[in-house]
Parts: C-alpha cells; sequence; structure tokens
C-alpha cells in the first residue's frame, strides 16, 4: 500500500479546523513569521500524527475544538522539532526543499523553533486538560533528551546498544505518535484499558514507521526520498541495519569506515557507497525490515480493544502503509 489518500479523506473536514488552530495567532503578531509558517506546513508530508489523533479521538464523544487543538499541538511540536534538528544537523534539504536554515541566520531560525515548541504548548492548555499538559511536557522532555543523548555520544565510535537504539527512535518518533493517540483518549475519557491501547498504538506505530525510514535510507530512492543515502550515517548516526551488520560482521573491511563515519571524520562518498552495499548484500536490510513489520502488527493488535470502524479500518491500513511506503 503506497497511497493512503482515501484514508485521510476521513478526517479531511477536521485537518482544516487543525490547520486554521496552527496558523491561528500568528499573523496577527507576526506577519514574517506567519509567511514561515506556511511555508512549513507546505513542506509535503502526510501529518500523520495530527491524522492518527483525530482517527483516534473518533472513538469517543469530547468536545471537537479541544480534539483540533491537541491535533494541531502535535503536530506544532512536531514542526518545531524538524527545525531545530534541521539547524542543528546543517541540513539545507528536507523532503527535497530548502530548510528554514538554508536562508535564514541560525538565530532567526532558533527563535522560530521556540516559538513554535510555545504556541504548541498553548495550543495543548487550550484543551482545558492537565494531563494533556503533562503529556505535551513529557514528550518535549523525551524529544530534547533523546537529542541531547545524540549529542553527548558524538565522538564516540561504538555502534549504540539495541536499548540505546530503542530509546533513540522513541524519543525521535513514536513518542509524538503515541501523544497524539494517547491525548485522544485523555479527552475522550477513555477506560485505563483503552487508554493504554492507544498509547501502545502510537508507541508501536511510531518505532514502525521509524524503522521503515532506517530501510528507505539504505534502499530508498535519493529521488524519491530527498536525502542522499545513508544520510543518517553521513550525520553520525548508526541506525538498525547498520548495527545489525556491524554485530554480524565484526571483521568486515568496512567497520572502520563505519566508526569512522559515526564519529563525524571525513568519509569520502566512495566509502560511503561501499558500506551501503556491503549492508544490502548482507541480509540487514531484510531483517531490519521484518523489525519493522513486527511493530506494525503491535500496533494493529492494539486496537482488538475497539469495535470495529471506518477509523478503526483506517488505522489498521495506516499501520501497513507505514512498512510498505518509499518514502
Amino acid at each position: 500500500m503506497s497511497d493512503i489518500t482515501h484514508l485521510l479523506e476521513l478526517v479531511a473536514d477536521d485537518m482544516h479546523h487543525v490547520e486554521e488552530k496552527m496558523r491561528s495567532g500568528v499573523a496577527e503578531r507576526y506577519p514574517d513569521l506567519a509567511a514561515v509558517v506556511d511555508y512549513l506546513m507546505g513542506a509535503g508530508g502526510k501529518r500523520l500524527r495530527p491524522v492518527l489523533s483525530l482517527m483516534a479521538s473518533k472513538f469517543f464523544t469530547a468536545d471537537p475544538d479541544k480534539n483540533y487543538a491537541l491535533a494541531a499541538s502535535v503536530e506544532l511540536l512536531h514542526t518545531a522539532t524538524l527545525v531545530h534538528d534541521d539547524l542543528i544537523d546543517h541540513a539545507l534539504l528536507r523532503r527535497g526543499m530548502p530548510t528554514l536554515n538554508a536562508s535564514w541566520s541560525a538565530g532567526s531560525t532558533i527563535l522560530t523553533g521556540d516559538y513554535l515548541f510555545a504556541r504548541s504548548a498553548e495550543l495543548s492548555a487550550e484543551t482545558e486538560s492537565v494531563r494533556i499538559v503533562k503529556l505535551f511536557a513529557q514528550t518535549l522532555m523525551t524529544i530534547v533528551s533523546g537529542e541531547l543523548q545524540q549529542l553527548f555520544n558524538d565522538g564516540h565510535d561504538q555502534v549504540p546498544t539495541r536499548e540505546q537504539y530503542e530509546q533513540r527512535i522513541y524519543a525521535k518518533t513514536a513518542s509524538l505518535f503515541s501523544a497524539g493517540t494517547e491525548g485522544a483518549a485523555i479527552l475522550g475519557g477513555a477506560t485505563q484499558a483503552q487508554e493504554d491501547a492507544l498509547r501502545k498504538y502510537g508507541d508501536n506505530l511510531g518505532k514502525a514507521f521509524q524503522i521503515m525510514d532506517d530501510v528507505l535510507d539504505f534502499q530508498g530512492d535519493e529521488d524519491v526520498v530527498g536525502k542522499p543515502v545513508a544520510n543518517d550515517l553521513r550525520q553520525g548516526i548508526a541506525t538498525l541495519p547498520v548495527m545489525l551488520f556491524s554485530q554480524n560482521n565484526p571483521s568486515h573491511p568496512t567497520i572502520n569506515t563505519i566508526k569512522k563515519a559515526i564519529i563525524r571524520e571525513d568519509v569520502s562518498d566512495e566509502e560511503i557507497l561501499a558500506i551501503v552495499e556491503a549492508i544490502r548484500t548482507s541480509g540487514a536490510i531484510e531483517t531490519t525490515l521484518e523489525e519493522a513489520r513486527h511493530y506494525a502488527r503491535q500496533a494493529q493488535v492494539n486496537l482488538q480493544i475497539f469495535p470495529d470502524s471506518q477509523y478503526r479500518q483506517a488505522m489498521l491500513e495506516i499501520a501497513d502503509y507505514a512498512v510498505a511506503r518509499d518514502v
């Protein structure tokens, strides 16, 4: 499944309200910033985090405006993290489009990200739920802690352990998926079992999504993905394919080059491509893909507690999409 447009249409009307929430209040205060927000919102992507939050909200009866505020908060938080990530990584392109820091100063980029963080927090408060505000704060701390851990590990040539990898992909991706779906349960007055199910669904789906990103980083079409092959390794990040390859081939000639890449020493494009070829032919990609599929299946199991509906079916199909996509 490579096209889920028909699934996204289920909450298309709701997403219009969410996007209005994301833009609201910005233009009146800072017209230039409003233009930036419009640019960031138009930079591609399917907005799965708010979409899934909205779909999860359909299992319950709650104030729609509060659900819109939650979904907008989650997506703005995600957008803010991307702004800061691109600056930290000195990335000039995202999905084939120039990043904010490609044309703005570091100070302007940081402050824009800060503003988006603050606006996201304000939107979480619009839910009038102390638990949602606490969930937002915990999620933000998790994301930032993951980035700090990555920075503190710079200079170490060791391939991360499985536990470290799990912590990184939870902080980077799964925590936000989980916040959106769990938050919908909280606003809907869900039972504890339903809350747990939607939190775990978001967690498992987010991990499946991130692990699939790891796969695409090595076997995706550069023109489609919008970044060079093995981009994470070029940034000093060892993802699951690299970990599995290193574990199973400790004496391979490319291991020293992998360690050089992790500590961000100069590694030629030819050396990177040699690593890519070695990993592609080692079986590590196939094993990584099966890991992603495992998490997607677990996410689908998490939804069994809910009665059948078009929204439940859509969330099941999105789990399939997460591990079948090419971008």
